[in-house]
């Protein structure tokens, strides 16, 4: 359940504004912050997927990110696949690198938007890879479902080895977890090393994904954008996983379940995907009957789209930031908001006042896509920022000071 404020939007706006005036005063932050990032451009395409890894075995991150990948520490771009762009969107929602084949290098997963084929593309390793050859695309599965918010390659059972789940933004496709097995040795040379086997989780999504402790039992449980599924004691996706149709939102993916506010009880930090808003529902307990109970307080409501949430500590305090931003012309600038300059924030949780204060990272040239990532590009000790939008593709160096 949860309990909305009471008021009006301007008197919490109202709040907020004075929030952050108290942040700016001397002593009542860490003087660490605001951050000051340095925005390196890769390339300016409509691509909104990215992610982090060593592609090319040299120890040091590079990045993939649609149709190239980059190599750190010149970031040129190389080719990694071909992909068609539709109404808008290039054809792909997401990706992730991961080691399919298992032969030590790290190989990219991705899939449609608007069809289900499940590709992995081939890492080919060595000097291929600086020459510009492109990645040999194979089929892992046919999902059937071409209503593909985003994607996400996460162990939901806790096996050691992750699920691939594509959140359906259509309410009543199922949920269904896609997971890694291998395949019959004598299928022949050209037959992918791994297959990949359905679960069936539940029979209803809706836009919004998250993976985590809802109910504060010891195990992750999973978002969707009509409520949530209950991790079965055993964590099984061959036991049922009992849903609770709780809210129905357009949710952000991820949404994020954590305990911000160190009260021993799991927090979900939220957004409106395709409107106003950016929210935490602060954690107070199960009801009777079990069920999770949230005070609904909104974060930020200055700008819109707000679809991709991340977690990380860009301070080296040990304590996580929030990270999002306006993704760049979500339903091709059509939602509220659509047309407004792009934007990227960071939130500091402030013990003192039990409330986010936010800094400002970009305005007006750098906005988010589908993923945001973060690591450590260039050895200086801090945390960077990987984002992929319709903007462009962009390292954001953190410039912090130790």
């Amino acid at each position: 359940m949860i309990r909305y404020p009471t008021g009006t939007r301007g008197r919490y706006c109202f709040l907020l504004m004075w929030g952050a005036v108290f942040a700016s005063l001397p002593g009542q932050t860490d003087a660490q912050h605001p951050i000051r990032f340095e925005v390196r451009v890769l390339c300016v395409d409509a691509n909104e997927g990215c992610d982090i890894a060593d592609i090319d075995g040299d120890g040091r991150l590079d990045i993939v990110a649609g149709r190239n990948w980059y190599q750190n520490d010149g970031w040129v771009p190389r080719p990694l696949r071909l992909i068609e762009d539709r109404g808008g969107y290039v054809r792909s929602n997401g990706e992730w690198a991961f080691d399919v084949d298992q032969d030590g290098d790290p190989d990219v997963l991705s899939i449609d938007f608007f069809d289900g084929h499940l590709y992995w593309y081939e890492n080919v390793g060595g000097t291929d890879l600086l020459q510009g050859m492109l990645w040999p695309k194979h089929l892992l599965a046919d999902t059937g479902l071409s209503a593909n918010e985003a994607s996400f390659l996460i162990d939901l059972d806790r096996d050691g080895t992750p699920e691939w789940v594509s959140d359906q933004w259509v309410p009543t496709n199922p949920l269904v977890a896609w997971r890694f097995h291998r395949a019959d040795p004598t299928g022949g040379k050209e037959r992918p090393p791994i297959e990949m086997k359905p679960y069936r989780v539940g029979e209803s999504t809706g836009h919004g994904f998250g993976v985590g402790d809802v109910n504060n039992d010891g195990r992750d449980d999973i978002l969707v954008g009509t409520g949530w599924y209950e991790c079965p004691p055993d964590r099984s996706l061959e036991s049922p996983w009992k849903f609770h149709p709780a809210w129905n939102r357009q949710a952000p993916c991820p949404m994020i379940v954590t305990d911000v506010d160190g009260d021993g009880i799991n927090d979900v930090l939220m957004s409106q995907a395709h409107g106003f808003g950016l929210y935490m529902w602060r954690g107070r307990g199960n009801s009777e009957d079990g069920e999770p109970q949230f005070d609904e307080v909104l974060v930020d409501d200055s700008f819109s789209q707000a679809h991709c949430l991340h977690w990380a500590d860009l301070d080296g305090d040990d304590q996580p930031e929030l990270i999002t931003g306006k993704r760049v012309r979500a339903h091709n600038g059509k939602d509220p908001g659509g047309m407004e300059p792009p934007v990227m924030k960071y939130y500091v949780w402030n013990k003192q006042r039990q409330q986010f204060s936010d800094y400002l990272i970009n305005r007006g040239d750098v906005g988010t896509g589908l993923q945001i990532r973060t690591a450590d590009l260039d050895g200086d000790g801090d945390v960077d920022i990987v984002v992929a939008g319709k903007e462009g593709t962009q390292i954001l160096f953190s410039r912090l000071v130790q």
